[in-house]
């Protein structure tokens, strides 16, 4: 082959790999994990100052925990970093409302994290972590009204767990939370997911603690509820410590990979269904399963709103590079 022959199919490959690298040309969203019409209009309105929308979104979702819990959350992180003047409108118009008093709870909670920043311990000022943890009491206080009022619904406890891990609970008062959490939602994702980071050796536990946390979520809970996905999440929270790297082809992995692909299966109209995808995709990239991970990237194309985009950097570019090794390595491996 000639050298500008060898040239020119370098480029052309090059070339491919960067637009396969960066499609979708459109912009990605980096707040959702996949697509809810609903939720996105509703952010839409309340960014205007109107605050109906936000009740009606979540009268609409009547006791289905996971969802409340879901769009209750990203109304609050709306509310601390796009302005909460629609929420401040809802609590003078309803103050008794126990539906504002559940997202304004939450909004605390999303107010002590962004004031803590998302550095690691050792670059967070003493300034910011007095900010954080003296949110985090205003938060609990505002959630065990928020508990009261909503005697049923999970989600203030699920958003008590971030404070109990945020203010070092002891082990004894996380289990109580527990118990409590569990007689309201005994399989609820965001809250078995918010427990996972309490356990985990970065916070308030060790890797055995979150695993074992894990596996009996696993055991105790009917497929279709994700749960299967816990043990990934807490082989991922501990591999920027090693304890995972080049271990992704070993068989625990791919057995863990496997189980959790069976829950997805079973899940079907789950809202966290998002957040399972964009994790199993990453691991079935790190496995060299490309066509696996393509199917689930094609499900949540688009957003990079989960784990593990949001821990990285370049989240957006971390997601587009390892879209790009599952359509390269499906056309040149046909795996």
């Amino acid at each position: 082959m000639s050298v500008p022959i060898f040239l020119g199919a370098v480029a052309f490959v090059a070339v491919c790999f960067l637009l396969t690298t960066l499609i979708p040309l459109r912009r990605l969203n980096g707040r959702a994990a996949g697509p809810d019409p609903q939720l996105r209009s509703t952010l839409e309105a309340v960014g205007s100052g109107a605050w109906q929308p936000a009740a009606d979104l979540l009268a609409a979702a009547g006791t289905d925990w996971e969802r409340r819990t879901g769009r209750a959350r990203a109304l609050a992180y709306s509310a601390v970093h796009d302005g909460d003047a629609w929420l401040t409108a809802w609590q003078t118009a309803a103050p008794n409302d126990p539906d504002a008093v559940m997202v304004a709870a939450g909004a605390r909670v999303q107010q002590a994290w962004k004031l803590r920043g998302a550095q690691r311990a050792v670059a967070t000022s003493q300034e910011q972590f007095d900010a954080f943890h003296r949110e985090l009491h205003a938060a609990r206080e505002a959630l065990a009204h928020a508990a009261r009022v909503c005697p049923d619904d999970p989600t203030p406890l699920v958003e008590m767990v971030w404070v109990a891990l945020g203010l070092g609970y002891s082990k004894d008062e996380m289990r109580d939370l527990w118990v409590e959490l569990e007689a309201r939602a005994p399989h609820h994702f965001a809250a078995h997911y918010a427990a996972v980071q309490y356990y985990s050796r970065k916070w308030r536990g060790s890797r055995v603690e979150a695993e074992e946390f894990a596996a009996r979520a696993v055991y105790e809970a009917p497929r279709g509820h994700l749960m299967a996905l816990l043990p990934l999440l807490v082989w991922f929270e501990h591999e920027e410590e090693g304890d995972s790297a080049g271990r992704y082809g070993m068989p625990d992995a791919i057995a863990m990979v496997d189980a959790a692909l069976e829950d997805v299966a079973a899940a079907e109209g789950h809202p966290e269904l998002p957040q399972a995808r964009h994790l199993l995709a990453y691991f079935l990239v790190r496995q060299h399963r490309h066509r696996a991970a393509l199917e689930q990237f094609r499900q949540v194309d688009g957003y990079t709103g989960a784990v593990p985009w949001r821990y990285r950097p370049w989240g957006k570019l971390s997601y587009r590079l390892h879209r790009a090794r599952a359509v390269w390595g499906a056309l040149l491996t046909r795996r």
